[in-house]
């Protein structure tokens, strides 16, 4: 089990704490792999892959597209997973992936609904032909990230972070796509983070 306890991206005292959420999903927009190594470290390979890149063509929350949806999740389960000394390595990776279907869920194709349910089995399947066989917490985390929509809850505390990450990540999005004020305020975040 990995467990770092530091990355140059997370500077505060102590890591991520909830005043900090905002700030850790702001800088998910603008990751440097010179100052977030201990994150790319987790996840650089999967950056690289096609089957990642193309995510990017697929919208996923409004204004928001899938690469940026799942990056955001990645770095903020990656901040959880080093405040509460989690597998970082495993958390990071499987928030990745927790989203890896290659579809446009709002199409009117009733072979992926109800999408909410079915998605995350696509995404592990998914998952399983990128890298392999994939460990229990990765599978757990991809299989029951929409906790509380699938019955049965994450069983691991990395699985956990997952789940709480996309949540946090999507209510985010949906609010940067329909409040003006909340895009401006993030945007300058975002192009402060860019300019470092």
């Amino acid at each position: 089990m990995q467990t770092a306890r530091g990355s140059e991206g997370l500077h505060q005292p102590g890591g991520i704490g909830t005043g900090r959420l905002h700030e850790t999903y702001a800088r998910s927009f603008a990751l440097n792999p010179e100052h977030e190594s201990g994150y790319f470290a987790c996840v650089a390979d999967l950056l690289d892959t096609p089957e990642i890149k193309c995510l990017a063509s697929f919208e996923q929350h409004l204004d928001i597209d899938r690469l940026q949806h799942v990056t955001s999740v990645s770095y903020l389960t990656f901040a959880l997973a080093l405040k509460f000394g989690l597998d970082v390595r495993t958390a990071a990776r499987a928030a990745l992936l927790h989203d890896l279907y290659y579809y446009d869920w709002r199409e009117n194709d009733w072979s992926h609904r109800p999408h909410g349910y079915l998605h995350p089995r696509f995404a592990l399947k998914n998952a399983n032909a990128l890298c392999g066989p994939l460990d229990k917490k990765t599978e757990n985390a991809i299989k029951r990230h929409m906790w509380p929509l699938t019955v049965l809850p994450p069983k691991y505390p990395e699985s956990l972070a997952v789940s709480l990450a996309d949540k946090h990540c999507a209510a985010k999005e949906l609010r940067y796509s329909l409040s003006k004020k909340y895009r401006a305020r993030l945007d300058r975040k975002i192009e402060a983070y860019r300019s470092c």
